[in-house]
């Protein structure tokens, strides 16, 4: 009986051996085919995705407000349009060659690896390609254009006080009463300021003094304060609307919990803390750093840089331009996320715009609107034309 067995099992190893002969012959000296060495779908663990400043969003889904959101996605679709029309606007006869203009995405805001040809062909009312006489493929404005360029220059002729109005606020908010040309000639567009401002700094001599400093800097000079001038937007709607003033902010005051004190008496204690406000037209710089009255100050500097902006929005980027003059800190996004009764942040952490919240009605449409903002909605519509109505 152990005999039979031992040649059982003798046998049974014989067979397995076999098995694992033939499976060797028939597959690649190197290959290991006949191994189980990934493991089935449904057992595999998903890397997770971290979020980075770049990616993550300002707003979580219950904090979103729909049409600030929208606007800020306009602006995105439209980049093509307004950046090519201010390059384009500068240059010779108002025409670039294709070659030229595929190396310039972040002048004409495209997106880089795009064929500029795609955005020409969305607007192909407003821009048009053509061969010149070099062989070569150009594109420019279309005579339509050329059209609508004149009604904007005189538009921007007409509100020309107004922008100097806009620029005098600005150096009356800044700390030494003084902002580099350049500086301002990149943000124009936020303020609705002509591209040839630089050149009209010369016609206001009782307003402006452009200075050249010893690095070849030109800066602009405040000539004389002029009181009138030196009252924020808040300051007015505090004399027409005191409540509502009292409710735009909120600066709640840092007490240990041996106060005691019911809701009322701590909102009657935060709203001794708000006010009074610190007005932008003081000079900032001399506030210590983390002080209540320095923050304060600027909250309403910001406050009054967007209330002189045309869509009452500005991203980071315009914001940081004036941090030194504004004497504004790398805190800024945190501190006006503190103020959403007032502010709206929307976009990425890295990459936000601020709107003005009471200065947009519940549809998302400016309450009111510039000439300039106007145009701008027309243009917009002619971009999404194929072929005139």
């Amino acid at each position: 009986m152990a005999w039979r067995l031992l040649v059982t099992n003798l046998k049974s190893t014989q067979r397995q051996t076999l098995t694992l002969t033939n499976l060797l012959r028939h597959s690649s000296p190197y290959s290991t085919s006949f191994l189980v060495t990934k493991l089935p779908k449904k057992f595999r663990k998903k890397r997770k995705k971290h979020d980075s400043p770049r990616t993550k969003l300002v707003q979580s889904e219950p904090d979103r407000i729909s049409h600030f959101e929208r606007i800020l996605q306009t602006d995105t679709v439209f980049r093509f349009l307004f950046k090519s029309k201010d390059f384009l606007s500068k240059q010779p006869e108002h025409v670039l060659r294709l070659d030229d203009a595929g190396k310039l995405y972040r002048e004409l805001g495209f997106p880089r690896g795009r064929k500029v040809a795609r955005s020409i062909e969305r607007h192909p009312l407003l821009f048009e390609p053509y061969r010149h006489s070099d062989g070569k493929m150009w594109f420019g404005f279309t005579e339509f254009m050329e059209e609508l360029m004149e009604e904007e220059r005189k538009i921007m002729d007409s509100m020309e006080m107004d922008r100097v109005r806009t620029v005098r606020k600005l150096l009356m908010m800044s700390a030494n009463k003084r902002i580099p040309l350049t500086k301002i000639y990149r943000c124009r567009s936020v303020f609705g300021i002509p591209e040839d401002f630089r050149d009209r700094v010369s016609q206001y001599p009782d307003y402006f003094r452009l200075v050249v400093e010893d690095d070849g800097k030109r800066v602009l000079e405040l000539v004389n304060w002029d009181p009138s001038l030196a009252v924020s937007q808040l300051e007015r709607e505090f004399v027409v609307n005191e409540d509502k003033v009292k409710r735009l902010f909120k600066f709640p005051v840092k007490h240990g919990k041996d106060l005691d004190l019911n809701m009322d008496d701590t909102r009657r204690l935060n709203l001794l803390n708000t006010l009074p406000l610190v007005s932008p037209y003081s000079d900032g710089s001399k506030l210590e750093l983390w002080t209540l009255e320095a923050e304060k100050y600027r909250v309403g500097v910001v406050h009054e840089f967007l209330s002189l902006t045309l869509e009452k929005k500005a991203s980071i980027h315009h914001i940081v331009e004036f941090k030194e003059e504004f004497s504004l800190t790398k805190h800024t996004y945190q501190m006006l996320l503190k103020q959403p009764r007032t502010f709206y942040l929307a976009g990425t952490e890295m990459n936000w715009v601020v709107f003005l919240k009471d200065a947009y009605d519940e549809n998302g449409d400016l309450i009111h609107k510039d000439p300039q903002v106007v145009f701008n909605e027309k243009l917009r519509r002619y971009a999404q034309m194929q072929k005139m109505e």
